[in-house]
């Protein structure tokens, strides 16, 4: 036989091989997680805990976002910034740490290495009591990155090297959202250390000397006040009116307050359009806004904090004829079913809002619909959802329900009032001295249910979660306000605040 032909019944043989290979590496489950955030977590777990034979695909670590970049690490650093802040306001209590007649009472030193070390210890914990869940549940773990062959089929690229093919009857895609990657003339003439987003930001060793803030939404206001205390200058530029752009207007206005008065610089209206290097390791930013063009000199650090964008461009979704919208977030209806009948999605990946709890609300649902063998059992939605959240600056930026704007638009037929009450009207603010902010509630005037809640002021995350169990309770405001609440609390201004509404 000649060699040519010899060589091509070869290679006809090797590639049958490796299809027969490929065949038998195929391995089948009655559950597929694609991502390990804190809705997919618990959702691969109850799956295997009710028997089914599940996988775990997740490409970069276990937790996802809010384990690892988000809740968990922010909040602890969070922590440190406001013991600096009380070790400066020691004296207003009468307590100083620097001997008296020293000339800087307020002196602090930061450790930011330290920082960064506890924050990496809490988050490696969370990371491993994680993963010791699911495989204590027999979760089968793939670390690698997945793509869809079609509904039922995906193929991972694992970490370890290799392709593996897995089928399953039921997919859920929890893959997340990731910081967008700004635009900006410039930027790729600036040293990468110093373009910071909201995972890098975290990772620096040292306080920056001048860190600008793209975004006075959420991840802005928290990481800007947060090195504000640790020492560093900052400067925040947004493109909106308002910082918080989605909350009430007034709140929002003290807020600024608070940031100016700690010495944060904030530009409303205003956006970088050019980075250009300065002298001596710094940069300038050039920036357009309602008052006109500016130039920020001496720059050291800009963290980009204006959006965030979903992870689905490397799951190929339409090999999977899984609908996407034109941002790249997977469309679901109430019961988080897409379009594949196969395949669902749960938390940030399917659009905002992006909060860990709602992803975990996701869970609940699918673990309900999903697993509950009960056949009459009512399917649980999305639709109506009553969802709080909390911006952790300090003091907190708190909200649940309807903005007053929103009641208005919402039910122009009905008679709409507000009650806004200082936190310096607060008998416990006033005795540990956090009497910063104020509260607004948004009540309807004929049935006296209460239809929002915000509290900018000291664990206004814990005060609005008191409103939320009346709102879920369906109490009227005059419950709360003729209720008995413990002397002193902060609750217990839900007797006074009511006497402000109009």
């Amino acid at each position: 036989m000649p060699l040519r032909l010899v060589a091509r019944y070869t290679l006809k043989a090797h590639i049958i091989y490796r299809k027969m290979a490929t065949v038998a590496a195929t391995t089948h489950y009655d559950a597929i997680i694609i991502g390990s955030g804190q809705g997919g977590t618990p959702l691969a777990k109850a799956f295997a805990e009710a028997k089914y034979k599940t996988a775990l695909i997740e490409r970069e670590h276990i937790g996802g976002c809010c384990v690892n970049e988000g809740c968990t690490p922010t909040k602890t650093m969070i922590a440190s910034g406001r013991v600096a802040y009380l070790t400066r306001r020691g004296p207003d209590y009468g307590v100083y740490m620097p001997a008296r007649g020293d000339k800087d009472q307020n002196s602090v030193a930061i450790d930011m290495k330290k920082v960064r070390q506890r924050k990496r210890e809490i988050v490696e914990s969370f990371r491993k009591g994680g993963q010791s869940r699911l495989e204590a549940a027999g979760v089968d773990i793939l670390m690698g990155e997945a793509s869809f062959i079609d509904g039922k089929t995906l193929t991972v690229a694992m970490h370890d090297g290799g392709n593996r093919t897995v089928t399953g009857e039921k997919i859920v895609i929890n893959s997340g959202c990731r910081p967008a990657v700004p635009d900006i003339e410039g930027i790729h003439a600036i040293p990468k250390e110093r373009i910071l987003d909201s995972t890098s930001v975290m990772e620096l060793g040292s306080v920056p000397k001048h860190l600008v803030v793209v975004g006075g939404g959420y991840i802005g206001v928290e990481f800007g006040q947060l090195f504000r205390r640790l020492g560093a200058k900052v400067t925040i530029l947004h493109r909106g009116t308002q910082l918080l752009p989605r909350e009430d207007k007034e709140l929002a206005g003290i807020l600024l307050d608070i940031f100016q008065e700690s010495g944060i610089n904030v530009f409303l209206g205003t956006a970088p359009v050019r980075l250009a290097p300065a002298s001596e390791g710094t940069f300038d930013v050039w920036t357009k806004g309602k008052e006109g063009d500016r130039v920020l000199q001496g720059a050291t650090h800009i963290l980009f904090a204006a959006g965030r964008i979903p992870n689905t461009e490397s799951l190929r979704t339409e090999a999977a004829g899984v609908k996407t919208d034109e941002k790249g977030y997977i469309i679901t209806d109430g019961s988080l079913r897409t379009s594949t009948p196969s395949v669902y999605a749960l938390g940030d990946v399917k659009g905002p809002p992006a909060f860990t709890h709602v992803s975990y609300d996701d869970f609940r649902i699918l673990k309900s619909n999903l697993l509950t063998s009960c056949s009459t059992a009512a399917e649980l939605s999305t639709r109506d959802r009553l969802i709080p959240y909390v911006a952790f600056t300090d003091p907190q930026f708190a909200h649940v329900g309807l903005h007053e704007q929103e009641a208005r638009d919402r039910h122009p037929d009905k008679k709409i009032l507000t009650a806004l009450m200082p936190m310096s009207y607060v008998a416990r603010a006033l005795e540990i001295d956090e009497t910063r902010g104020a509260m607004k509630a948004v009540v309807d005037g004929e049935s006296g249910l209460i239809l929002g809640y915000s509290c900018l002021g000291v664990e206004g995350g814990e005060l609005m979660s008191v409103v939320q169990m009346a709102m879920m309770g369906g109490l009227t405001f005059r419950q709360l306000q003729n209720g008995i609440f413990a002397h002193p609390t902060l609750a217990e201004c839900l007797n006074n605040l009511w006497a402000f509404l109009k």
